[in-house]
């Protein structure tokens, strides 16, 4: 008779064809570094081939493990699916998720991909301002949960569920960094991340000027890329075609960037808490920042 394969470890085995490396899928699914390969190695056994090879410092799948990824994506998304058929019908409706545009693009494929996974009959409303523009939202009622940057004195009840480096960015291909005074792309002025910026420039006795203003990150991110300005952003946010700028290159450390979940604390749901629980397995970081500061 055959053995079953295991539906977890198929989700491990997912993740880490996803991200390339036991080490962040192991943040994704929950799991030490040290369970993730004691799971492989029983899915290796149980299928009785090799599935992966290293790839420098990550790793790839093998002939057999791109094989078994096709089986293993449709199993798990049946698996969340029946499983939600049967979920309480209080878990139906709508939750309205505010976040700002840069999150968005990061963050939201793979929280609204678990969600819809395990509540497929559930409406997710997303809006999209600044980071002070859904903590307003919050505090009215007009939103159930948001993901926003954490604002010294502001938020009331906030869950810090991602820690990030704030990184000094320039284009790859100019040297606009090493204009005087020095452009910069930053957000409007009461924006944490430029004041942050401005206050150590200021410290360093730095002349500087804002070129470009915007609270849309596409904005200031293209502005970068085409070599215009300098800018601050986390470090998950860095893309192609972008450099970061250290101590070396005269720009000093700053400070983490912490992402915190805010809750409508008028009106929660247990659909909104579901979203939640969504939210907070897929941005957690925070065991592997806490040893990095270690």
């Amino acid at each position: 008779m055959a053995h079953m394969i295991d539906v977890e470890q198929l989700r491990t085995f997912v993740a880490i064809a996803d991200e390339r490396s036991f080490t962040r899928a192991g943040e994704i699914v929950c799991k030490t570094q040290s369970a993730v390969s004691m799971q492989m190695k029983r899915l290796e056994e149980r299928v009785g081939r090799p599935l992966f090879s290293r790839d420098g410092r990550g790793v790839r799948l093998t002939e057999d493990g791109e094989r078994l990824l096709d089986y293993a994506r449709r199993i798990v998304r049946l698996n969340s699916e029946c499983l939600a058929s049967f979920e309480d019908a209080a878990l139906t409706g709508r939750v309205r998720l505010g976040v700002p545009d840069d999150y968005a693009e990061r963050y939201l494929p793979e929280i609204l991909v678990r969600f819809s996974q395990t509540h497929p009959r559930a409406e997710v409303t997303v809006v999209c301002e600044p980071s002070p523009m859904l903590m307003d939202r919050i505090q009215g009622g007009d939103l159930d949960l948001a993901i926003v940057t954490q604002v010294a004195n502001r938020g009331g009840a906030a869950e810090v569920v991602r820690i990030e480096r704030l990184l000094w960015v320039t284009s790859a291909r100019h040297a606009v960094h090493e204009e005087d005074p020095l452009p910069l792309a930053l957000g409007r002025p009461t924006c944490d991340w430029r004041q942050a910026a401005t206050s150590r420039l200021e410290a360093q006795g730095r002349a500087f000027r804002i070129l470009y203003a915007s609270w849309n990150s596409s904005a200031v991110g293209a502005a970068v890329q085409a070599g215009l300005a300098v800018s601050v952003l986390p470090e998950s946010a860095v893309r192609t075609g972008m450099r970061v700028l250290g101590p070396s290159d005269g720009f000093p450390a700053l400070a983490t960037c912490k992402i915190v979940l805010l809750r409508n604390r008028y009106e929660a749901t247990p659909l909104s808490e579901a979203l939640a629980e969504e939210i907070k397995q897929s941005l957690d970081n925070l065991g592997s920042a806490r040893a990095a500061a270690e």
